[in-house]
């Protein structure tokens, strides 16, 4: 069964992550995440969605990323993942599968609509830029002091 099989037949999906785009919010190994579909139509800046993204060099081969909106667009939306420095540009409400509304770490369940998850979606998208840029620089400079060990 797919996911968004699962979804339709279920109203929600409650799975774990895997890998590192949404740290620090998500751990792989310790947190669970919870996707509804959207029942108000499009999705939201700082929304974080599951999505169907083709994979590159396979044929009708999916990879189901989650990701966060940081700007939304008339036909599409801009994705980027919370500790990811590329964007994604052009995904489509046919390509989202839901909505993350919640997160379960220790058996405690958080509200995506929390007070404390609205401030950190609006700081980390506001500080993307300011990561983006740390990021690239530290790559930078790792790059030249791997080049001059040579």
């Amino acid at each position: 069964m797919t996911y968004e099989e699962y979804i339709e037949k279920n109203g929600s999906l409650t799975y774990s992550n895997v890998g590192v785009s949404m740290l620090p919010l998500l751990r792989q190994g310790r947190d669970l995440f919870t996707i509804e579909k959207s029942k108000s139509g499009r999705y939201r800046k700082y929304d974080a969605v599951l999505y169907r993204r083709p994979h590159k060099g396979a044929k009708n081969d999916t990879q189901y990323v989650l990701h966060r909106i940081i700007e939304v667009r008339p036909d599409s939306y801009v994705i980027l993942g919370d500790n990811c420095v590329a964007k994604e540009y052009g995904i489509k409400d046919s390509d989202i599968l839901g909505r993350m509304v919640s997160i379960t770490r220790n058996g405690r369940t958080i509200s995506c609509d929390s007070l404390s998850m609205v401030i950190y979606s609006r700081v980390w998208v506001t500080l993307a830029p300011v990561r983006i840029f740390a990021r690239r620089a530290m790559a930078f400079v790792y790059r030249r002091i791997k080049r001059k060990g040579r």
